[in-house]
């Protein structure tokens, strides 16, 4: 094919369109940014160049880059390879518009003997012939200089994970959201993969830290090898890494996905400490059929993950829509909305429930409960919420919130004696425990009216520092209590380590106490341990009067339960209805005294 000297026009077309084009002194705009740009004819060998050709590459006369071949001896030795890689042998479906490239390499204007040497940036198109060799190339050559490696440089590191060198999060999810932008343009799928190191945690904890980074980086190397071009490859977390694949269904995504995983299985990783092997788990979803933002492609992804890591070995699972799983999401996004806006907006209000002596059916405390006055006017209990809200991460600032009330009440009533909730998360909280120390300002007249609830589960995650969180809240002059006894397995060796007031026995071996005699048993047990102890004990969801009964036989010190009544609200609550005693008849009925 002949070659025909490049126009206003041809040039044009590696450029962004610009209406302004026509009045542009192209040649001359070239010249100041050090640019010029060719069209190479490789049935020839012959190159057309831009005029400032020979001011730009700094060679003295058209002849020394005439021809592909002159040109490629005006280049470095060591970088030869990278053009002729570029531009060879890469077959595409991308006959019209051409096959992009972008290389860099060290040019030599005076030949490879001379000393004097320049970089150029070489970036256009090209256009296969069916045996996927160039037959025609177009493109634009910049000459590049120190500043502009360290550019690049802080670019890289801009976009690039320091580990791995894959591209960062914050890039791996713009690549997605452009992929999938592209997809919903074309009416094609792409797929977007989440890939997990299984065995990380034992590597780390067996080898150290640094080598549980080698592992990783060499993960990402593995993968990136089985790529294909075009697709992306990012490190979306300490252990994950995301792949964007363009046009790529369901099929083609699990194809992949194999062959990511059996890479990574069949390699031996040499570490500063042994080789070591690793395996993966793959989570997918295709886009945008499954997923029409990129956030919702990572979560689904990660939802697949899962699922697949679920699996006693390596493997790959597609995103498989659940109603049921985006019901609970959007109830889990209604509550966390209700709860940020009630704190907000001071709509938390407590609730009294009384507990009373087993014996004489006297109200001695009153557990505080929490209840949610959403803005409709409707009231939400705690237990409809506040599990949500520790999933969520809110628990913290609801303890918060209820400590501020509840001590608030305790000025308010100073004959109330008062039991408050408190959640896992709060048995950690310094900030929690500086607040108490605040509001009560050292008040031992409040603090000794006041017992923190602790559950048992949340008592024995980290034993420690339970311990030393009753510890400090004993310091302070309140009592402690363990709430739902006997739904975990708290051992009593730690029950007597953790140096509690109150055992509250959890409800499920009160409810069917007249029926189970395992519950009795269980009952009778508790109070010999808690009474060698010198603990209280308090029966949880009492609801009738003949379990009531065999409680305060079998020695229980308090009662709590719909039978005493029904939680009253704080705002109702007086010191005169504090001091009068709550009796229960013969027939089970409670009232006023």
């Amino acid at each position: 094919m002949n070659s025909e000297p490049m126009n206003g026009l041809e040039l044009q077309d590696l450029r962004e369109p610009d209406v302004e084009s026509e009045a542009l002194d192209l040649v001359g705009l070239q010249s100041t940014v050090e640019e010029t740009a060719y069209v190479w004819d490789a049935s020839s060998d012959r190159i057309e160049w831009e005029a400032n050709a020979l001011d730009v590459l700094q060679v003295s006369g058209p002849g020394l880059i005439a021809t592909g071949h002159d040109f490629n001896a005006l280049i470095a030795a060591e970088h030869i390879g990278r053009r002729l890689e570029a531009i060879s042998n890469r077959l595409s479906e991308e006959t019209e518009r051409g096959v992009p490239y972008r290389i860099q390499y060290r040019f030599q204007p005076g030949g490879r003997r001379s000393s004097i040497s320049i970089w150029l940036e070489d970036h256009g198109r090209f256009w296969p012939g069916p045996d996927g060799k160039p037959k025609r190339a177009r493109g634009v050559l910049r000459v590049i200089n120190d500043q502009f490696f360290a550019e690049q440089r802080l670019l890289y590191h801009s976009d690039h994970d320091e580990l791995t060198g894959q591209l960062n999060r914050i890039r791996l999810t713009e690549a997605l959201g452009a992929v999938i932008a592209r997809s919903m343009r074309k009416q094609s799928s792409a797929a977007y993969l989440v890939v997990s190191i299984n065995n990380l945690s034992v590597i780390n904890e067996t080898f150290g830290f640094d080598v549980g980074d080698e592992v990783i980086a060499a993960v990402g190397r593995l993968i990136k090898e089985k790529l294909r071009a075009g697709d992306t490859l990012g490190r979306y977390s300490a252990n994950k890494f995301g792949v964007v694949l363009n046009d790529c269904g369901f099929g083609a995504m699990q194809i992949a996905a194999d062959r990511f995983i059996k890479a990574v299985r069949a390699a031996s990783i040499r570490t500063t400490a042994c080789p070591l092997t690793a395996t993966v788990s793959i989570g997918g979803v295709v886009v945008p059929d499954q997923a029409s933002t990129a956030h919702q492609a990572m979560n689904c992804a990660l939802q697949a993950l899962d699922r697949a890591r679920a699996k006693r070995y390596d493997c790959f699972m597609g995103y498989v829509p659940s109603p049921t799983r985006e019901t609970l999401r959007q109830r889990s996004m209604s509550v966390a909305d209700d709860v940020i806006s009630a704190l907000d907006e001071d709509r938390m209000r407590l609730v009294l429930q009384p507990i009373v002596d087993a014996k004489t059916h006297v109200p001695m405390l009153y557990e505080c409960l929490l209840r949610l006055h959403k803005a409709d006017g409707s009231i939400v209990p705690a237990g409809d919420f506040i599990p949500v809200a520790e999933q969520l991460g809110l628990a913290r600032l609801i303890d918060r919130r209820t400590l501020e009330l509840a001590i608030g009440l305790l000025r308010k009533c100073p004959s109330l004696r008062m039991s408050l909730n408190v959640s896992g998360l709060t048995s950690s909280d310094k900030d929690w425990l500086a607040g108490l120390a605040m509001l009560t300002q050292g008040d031992r007249a409040l603090t000794e009216r006041l017992i923190i609830e602790i559950t048992e589960t949340a008592a024995i995650q980290d034993i420690d520092q339970t311990a030393h969180f009753v510890d400090c809240i004993k310091d302070m002059g309140c009592q402690v209590a363990i709430d739902d006894f006997g739904a975990g397995y708290t051992s009593f060796k730690n029950l007597k380590r953790l140096d509690v007031d109150m055992v509250k026995i959890d409800g499920t071996f009160v409810k069917n106490l007249l029926v189970e005699s395992a519950d009795r048993v269980f009952i009778n047990t508790m109070v010999e341990i808690a009474g060698t102890f010198g603990m209280k004990t308090v029966a949880e969801w009492v609801g009738d009067i003949e379990t009531a009964r065999m409680l305060a036989d079998a020695g229980i010190d308090y009662l709590q339960g719909y039978l005493y009544g029904l939680p009253i609200s704080a705002d109702d609550y007086s010191e005169a209805e504090s001091r009068r005693p709550l009796l229960v008849d013969e027939g089970g009925s409670a009232a006023k005294g």
